[in-house]
């Protein structure tokens, strides 16, 4: 009992901001995740040994949208060494390694693409993961809300009036966001796209504006937190509440008078 009471003492003891992530001063912030050097095709001069191949089904409002980005996808993946195939009648999407492909994470990057291009995002943007420096990531916001009401409320808000809140998201974190259905899509570097799932799930989690969630980050880098995770009582869900000691006039949006 003794040593499992330890091993449940050391669980999550890492996980914590690291100094590079919460420095406010951003020139002296270190990329992680930064790509150093490109992949250069005489590296792997013979090729893949094995077929890889991966299969992605898409809804029927985006086979229209699909035939008409088909041959463009189709001559992106060719300068890769990646074959891809559109089956009309069952639904799916396929991609697959050749003879000519030299790059052995291309084919993730096109799986990846194919989940793109079933999430409604368009192809000229989702073509742009075939690139070393481009992540996408897919929160799933249909599970954060306690109630399908409090979802739809707050779904209203994070896209504003003619999505004027979500494209401030956009310009603010560099990222290119598509909301469509319970899911929001995202691509950007991996840096950009840690801050806009916190940003989401805050969001979703308190039914905030995206403007409000960033006012209150951007306010709280230089002193401690202004969320902490606690339960909710009424729903025994963890949510983000804010912390005893905090002061929140100077965060408070200011409305017109009418």
């Amino acid at each position: 009992m003794e040593e499992l009471k330890s091993v449940e003492k050391k669980k999550g003891k890492h996980n914590k901001p690291k100094p590079w992530d919460v420095d406010p001063d951003m020139e002296r912030c270190l990329d992680r995740w930064a790509v150093e050097k490109k992949f250069d095709p005489t590296w792997n001069p013979t090729g893949m040994l094995e077929v890889s191949s991966f299969s992605r089904v898409y809804p029927q409002r985006r086979e229209k949208h699909l035939l008409k980005c088909w041959p463009r996808v189709k001559s992106a993946l060719k300068e890769h060494g990646v074959s891809c195939e559109l089956n009309l009648v069952e639904r799916y999407m396929t991609v697959s390694t050749t003879k000519k492909t030299r790059d052995p994470y291309i084919i993730v990057k096109a799986r990846d693409l194919l989940r793109l291009l079933s999430r409604s995002v368009p192809a000229r943007q989702a073509l742009k993961i075939l690139e070393d420096d481009m992540s996408y990531d897919i929160i799933n916001i249909g599970r954060l809300a306690p109630s399908k009401e409090k979802f739809l409320i707050t779904r209203v808000l994070f896209l504003g009036h003619k999505s004027s809140s979500l494209k401030t998201l956009e310009t603010s974190t560099n990222c290119f966001i598509r909301l469509q259905g319970n899911t929001v899509a995202a691509m950007g570097s991996f840096r950009a796209l840690r801050r806009l799932r916190i940003i989401v799930e805050h969001c979703f989690l308190n039914g905030m504006r995206p403007s409000d969630v960033l006012k209150t980050m951007d306010a709280g880098k230089c002193g401690p937190n202004r969320f902490t995770k606690e339960k909710d009582p009424f729903t025994d869900s963890p949510r983000y509440l804010p912390s005893a000691n905090t002061f929140w006039e100077d965060m408070l949006p200011l409305y017109d008078r009418f």
